[in-house]
Formats: structure tokens, C-alpha cells, sequence
């Protein structure tokens, strides 16, 4: 806990001089509180740090004879943007072809959090989850694709409100069979609808 206090205390203080230095007072009425909730803020929105990936599966594998594909779509995440600690928001959908065992529904969409709960690249986000669902569940393939939307795009820099960005990570027999990975992507549209 004293970790934490020290975290807590670290942020507050540096809200503090940001607030100084935009011109602000941080002792006014509306910001006194101000330094607290951004470190407390910063502590929800950056919490994937301390998820150990081993402990969130927490036995949930299961010895299942099932031999086509699982797959969980519109899983919703927020995660931070590195480059300008801006948000960005989407979707990730998420499939895997078992290997003589499946993983508890639950699990994958905890695995895209514990990775969006930390500063971001979509791009690398998107491999971390592969990565993972490979590592942990070991399937025959995983196929991964999130679609977000970046303040630092939308509201700052180019300002493109509508823009969104795609990115996809196929590894095994979603990488190397066309037939598979397209019935992956084809399925994936058929549930935005």
C-alpha cells in the first residue's frame, strides 16, 4: 500500500505543476480535488501493469474435443494512447482454433483488457493479445482484429472525427489457411450487423 501512496502522491504532484503550468491555480475551488481524481484515474485506466497473465486464466482451460473455431466479437476496451496519453476506444474480436482444450468465455475479454488497461499502440496491443491467447490457451491459431477510434486523431493534430483504425495479428492456422482466416473475418461482419 505504501507503493501505491507513493504513486498516488507522485501523480498528484505532477498534476499540480501541469496545472501551473497551463496558467492554472490548483488551489481554486474546481481544481483542489483535481490532482487526487487524475492519479486515482490513472490508476484504474493504466491497471493491466499489475495483471499477471497466468493468474487471470486461473485454471479456466478446459480438456473440450471441439475442432472448429471460438469466437468472441465486440469486446469493447478503452485503453491510453502512448504517444499523447490521449484515449482511444473500439472493439476487439478475438478467435481461436482449440487444441484439445478451450479457455473460459470470460477470460478472453479479460486478456484485451489487461493489455488496454496500459499506455498503447494499437498495433502492438493487437500482437499482445495474439500472443497471449497462443501462449496460454496453445491453439492451432489465433486470429485477432480491434477497430478504435484515437483522440489524438480526433480531437488534436489532424482532427478527423470519424476515422478509425484496423489493425489484425494471425498466427497458426489463421495465419497459413486463407479458407479459415476468411471465415474468421466473414464472421466477424456478420456480427456487427
Amino acid at each position: 500500500m505504501i507503493q501505491n501512496k507513493t504513486r498516488v502522491e507522485t501523480i498528484e504532484n505532477a498534476v499540480v505543476d501541469v496545472l501551473r503550468a497551463v496558467g492554472e491555480d490548483a488551489t481554486r475551488e474546481g481544481l483542489i480535488g483535481t490532482p487526487n481524481r487524475v492519479a486515482r484515474m490513472y490508476g484504474e485506466l493504466l491497471s493491466g501493469y499489475n495483471v499477471d497473465p497466468n493468474e487471470l486464466l486461473n485454471g479456466a482451460l478446459f480438456d473440450v474435443e471441439h475442432e472448429q473455431m471460438v469466437i468472441v466479437t465486440n469486446i469493447e476496451f478503452q485503453s491510453l494512447c502512448e504517444h499523447h496519453m490521449l484515449p482511444f476506444t473500439g472493439t476487439a474480436n478475438v478467435a481461436y482454433v482449440p487444441d484439445k482444450k478451450v479457455v473460459g468465455l470470460s477470460k478472453i475479454p479479460r486478456i484485451v483488457d489487461m493489455y488496454a488497461r496500459r499506455l498503447q499502440i494499437q498495433e502492438r496491443m493487437t500482437k499482445q493479445i495474439a500472443e497471449t491467447v497462443s501462449t496460454l490457451v496453445e491453439p492451432l491459431g489465433v486470429g485477432v482484429t480491434l477497430t478504435g477510434s484515437h483522440m489524438c486523431s480526433t480531437i488534436r493534430g489532424v482532427r478527423k472525427q470519424n476515422s478509425l483504425m484496423t489493425t489484425s495479428c494471425m498466427t497458426g492456422s489463421l495465419k497459413s489457411d486463407s479458407l479459415l482466416r476468411s471465415e474468421f473475418l466473414t464472421q466477424i461482419q456478420i456480427d456487427k450487423q
